[in-house]
């Protein structure tokens, strides 16, 4: 075995823990993002790629419909419209039944129903060929309209009942849901999805670039030795151990219109013209959740750097002090260059996580006011959860996911060169 092929054995486990766990998800919300899934309408709450008959809701409603049209009939109401009808059911039963796929099934969730019995979902489902359904679904509208036609020229006695009884055939057919690209097409159409992009692409910008400022300050200082630094570490870590959820939370509180004690100070110092202004308006709930997020993440990008800073020989500062180097000076040739690649992971994470945010704008401002905070996770989430539109929300996770891989190859191609190079020997 040649050492290249060895080498691939060794990684291999590697790369399918990977795939497992990073690349199946995403293609798995891909698949599903190609059907129109919603858990709210029965006939589309499950991937169907061929015509289905749901024989537990037909036969719970065909023999019912049947018993009340001989009941109109024996009771004179529009016998002859409605013997028509009878026999258009009757033949239309008889497709049914004599159909390769619904044949077997349809007599086994017969009997179950006249013995009491649940009916599970895979035996409920029967297939039908094309042409069939749509022949049984034309059968069963033409069924409805014509009860409805009958229904408005003669009085009928359990009118609601059956027109109830007929809407609820024609929903037993279930057609394949299966449209494609289409959910990609309508996202890239709406302007929401435009603006929650463009939102949380902004989020992204302000509150890494602040981060990354006050982070590196805050490196530099702690990096120094001076009396008390390991408390003052430990100290400037506390807003970051806090759970995501609960900091929202807190900031919630802070920011409230009537109590709040930041609101207050900010309207006391005159940054706010008053205390409901900071979760009320659009401006106002940005700067919010940028803030709160600053202060909660702040710690963790002066973390990530000081370990790089660590790193640094204290000869080379020492040196250049010798040769006449100010501060700023070693700074910009000594610090800045060899803090590259923590620059690179702590910028890549951030951004990354920024990007995805989720629970502390859900919580502090639920995308409101108006949606002028809503981010795309938060619109998946929306979508996906609160509309059940598994098959919109399965392109938006999507969506995400191609921002994500395009932001990480940004900063690989533009931030990791260097570091790239110094690994190869150039």
């Amino acid at each position: 075995m040649s050492e290249s092929s060895f080498a691939y054995l060794l990684i291999a486990p590697a790369l399918i823990l990977i795939l497992v766990v990073a690349i199946w998800p995403v293609v798995q919300s891909f698949y599903y993002s190609l059907f129109d899934l919603r858990l709210n309408n029965p006939t589309k709450s499950e991937v169907h790629l061929s015509y289905h008959i749901d024989l537990d809701r037909y036969l719970n409603n065909y023999p019912f419909l049947l018993s009340g049209i001989d009941n109109e009939i024996n009771a004179g109401n529009a016998p002859e419209q409605l013997q028509e009808i009878k026999q258009k059911l009757n033949e239309t039963d008889e497709k049914i039944q004599s159909s390769d796929g619904a044949k077997n099934q349809y007599e086994q969730v017969n009997d179950k129903l006249m013995n009491f019995e649940p009916v599970s979902s895979e035996l409920s489902l029967a297939k039908l060929d094309k042409d069939t359904a749509q022949t049984v679904l034309e059968d069963m509208k033409q069924v409805n309209t014509e009860l409805r036609q009958v229904a408005s020229s003669t009085q009928l006695g359990q009118e609601e009942k059956l027109l109830g009884l007929s809407s609820g055939l024609a929903d037993s057919i279930i057609n394949p849901n299966f449209i494609g690209l289409k959910h990609y097409q309508d996202n890239f159409s709406d302007s929401r999805m435009w603006r929650a992009i463009g939102n949380t692409v902004l989020f992204t910008v302000i509150s890494v670039g602040v981060e990354l400022v006050l982070g590196l300050g805050i490196a530099l200082l702690i990096n120094k030795v001076f009396l008390g630094r390991g408390l003052i570490r430990a100290t400037i870590l506390i807003p970051w151990a806090i759970p995501t959820a609960v900091s929202a939370l807190m900031w919630k509180f802070l920011y409230d219109g009537q109590n709040g004690i930041v609101a207050k100070i900010f309207e006391d110092i005159g940054f706010v013209s008053s205390m409901s202004t900071l979760l009320t308006t659009d401006t106002g709930a940005f700067f919010s959740v940028i803030f709160a997020d600053v202060w909660k993440t702040t710690p963790y990008m002066a973390l990530l750097l000081l370990a790089g800073l660590q790193t640094i020989p204290g000869s080379l500062y020492e040196a250049a002090s010798i040769d006449g180097a100010g501060k700023w000076k070693q700074f910009v040739t000594i610090t800045l260059p060899l803090l590259k690649s923590s620059l690179l992971v702590a910028l890549l994470f951030r951004t990354l996580d920024a990007f995805r945010v989720f629970d502390l704008i859900y919580v502090l401002t639920g995308g409101g006011p108006a949606n002028s905070t809503e981010t795309i996770s938060i619109l998946a989430y929306k979508v996906m959860f609160s509309q059940t539109n598994f098959g919109e929300g399965s392109a938006l996770s999507v969506i995400v996911f191609i921002c994500v891989a395009i932001i990480s190859m940004i900063y690989i191609s533009f931030l990791g060169k260097d570091l790239l190079n110094d690994s190869s020997g150039k």
